[in-house]
């Protein structure tokens, strides 16, 4: 297996292995049909094995401070992908990418890195084993069906119906919130700092 930068030619695998790789997770529904493109400089690394895409991860960074991240205090760099294929999960991809790209990120003068994840428990575990702080969170709120949209939207036209939303929550009633609505993942600020 190679780490290497990503090339234009590399965008199905990509997305098919952002795809493939999300579908066990909270993120199961967060279907991408095109690779992201930035508007701030970014480390855009892919992991591969016999010429077919088994890891990614981007990062987004700042030219000047918080112009991607917020959280922190200097220059930091949001990680906004970051998957392995399933077929080849367990073999450390995720930690050789991070790796790579930690050290691109120090060659550029980041001070650090900021990334965003739902409540898998074993993604949350990933980020703290390599030596992420969690510094924030709050609550992605799916609703659906006419007794939980209710909740949090109205139409004043009776002939526009609302099916399902989605909103933040960032209030202190989360066990309430959680009752009322049948999916609801809390989404997870993580921080390393690079110096």
């Amino acid at each position: 297996m190679i780490i290497r930068n990503y090339k234009t030619d590399d965008e199905v695998g990509w997305v098919r292995c952002r795809v493939l790789s999300f579908l066990d997770t909270a993120y199961y529904d967060n279907v991408l049909k095109n690779k992201e493109t930035y508007k701030n400089p970014a480390i855009e690394l892919v992991a591969v094995e016999n010429d077919q895409i088994v890891g990614l991860l981007d990062i987004e960074y700042d030219a000047n401070e918080t112009t991607v991240c917020t959280r922190g205090e200097g220059l930091g760099g949001m990680i906004w992908h970051i998957a392995t294929h399933p077929d080849f999960q367990r073999k450390g991809i995720a930690t050789k990418l991070l790796k790579k790209a930690e050290q691109m990120a120090k060659e550029i003068g980041l001070d650090y890195l900021e990334a965003w994840t739902r409540d898998d428990k074993w993604v949350n575990k990933w980020y703290e084993k390599s030596r992420f702080d969690k510094t924030y969170s709050y609550l992605h709120v799916f609703a659906e069906g006419k007794n939980e949209v209710k909740e949090v939207m109205k139409a004043d036209d009776p002939k526009f119906k609302i099916i399902q939303a989605f909103a933040h929550y960032a209030g202190d009633q989360q066990d309430d919130i959680k009752a009322k609505f049948k999916r609801v993942h809390e989404c997870n600020c993580y921080e390393k700092n690079l110096k």
